[in-house]
């Protein structure tokens, strides 16, 4: 005789559930291109840059912090945890480090610095649930720590691509070996992540990841 244990109404319901919650957390294509994305003047640079800066591998995420000029504020990095595509656990890791390396601008009657997300993963360039769980995690991110919300670019094998622009380019990609921010054959001078005082040492040990 064998014994089994058939899952329960409540927990099919509650699984549902939790697969509704988190389609609901991620924004389509069509959603992200008419959210007003501000485009990006140089986007191969801001790329080039953060790649020599942080070297992210597949599965890396890269949220940095420009200035009206579009020049780079601030920026970490991190790996994103082995769990279902979930634009609130996103969001929530977006949120902590960007409150590590910049203080908010909530107090500005509106946002005049841009956060833009590079995120390193396998597969092509095609929009993925995945990506539109990042895109509502950025969204949301930028919403509570007072910035407008920027681009929101992917790096695969293939090269990199600005999702919702249709611009992009084959270096550097998930493959590309470290880079160098003298490089003089790089588009254009980088400049020197600033943080705010007593949040320099954070910075700069975060933007060396």
């Amino acid at each position: 005789m064998t014994f089994g244990f058939a899952p329960s109404a409540a927990t099919s319901i509650s699984s549902a559930s939790d697969s509704a919650s988190r389609l609901a957390r991620m924004l389509q294509p069509a959603e992200w291109a008419a959210a007003g994305i501000p485009l990006l003047r140089s986007p191969r640079e801001i790329v080039s840059g953060l790649h020599a800066r942080h070297q992210p591998t597949p599965t890396t995420a890269v949220v940095a912090v420009l200035d009206q000029e579009e020049r780079l504020t601030a920026s970490a990095s991190f790996a994103r945890r082995a769990t279902p595509a979930d634009g609130w656990e996103f969001r929530n890791a977006l949120l902590s480090h960007l409150r590590r390396v910049i203080p908010h601008d909530l107090r500005r009657r509106s946002p005049v610095r841009t956060a833009v997300l590079l995120y390193c993963r396998d597969g092509d360039e095609r929009w993925t649930e995945e990506d539109g769980a990042w895109m509502w995690g950025l969204r949301d991110a930028c919403t509570l720590h007072g910035l407008r919300c920027g681009a929101y670019i992917t790096l695969t094998g293939g090269g990199w691509q600005v999702l919702g622009e249709g611009r992009g380019g084959r270096r550097p990609h998930a493959g590309s070996p470290p880079g160098s921010l003298a490089d003089p054959d790089r588009d254009g001078p980088l400049s020197t992540p600033r943080g705010a005082a007593g949040a320099a040492d954070v910075l700069r040990r975060t933007a060396a990841r």
